[in-house]
């Protein structure tokens, strides 16, 4: 459309490069890993002397 101004140009740019940076932000912080759940018992270890 050459017939549009610069500044609608200018707008529509500012506007694209707003929409993608909104949109990488939303998805680096909402993006949840999963919950690693691991058990926190001691582990006992028995020790046989063989004398």
């Amino acid at each position: 459309m050459p017939q549009m101004s610069p500044l609608s140009w200018l707008i529509l740019f500012i506007i694209f490069c707003l929409t993608f940076i909104l949109f990488n932000v939303l998805n680096y912080y909402c993006f949840l890993y999963p919950v690693k759940t691991t058990s926190t018992k001691p582990k006992t270890q028995t020790i046989s002397w063989k004398w």
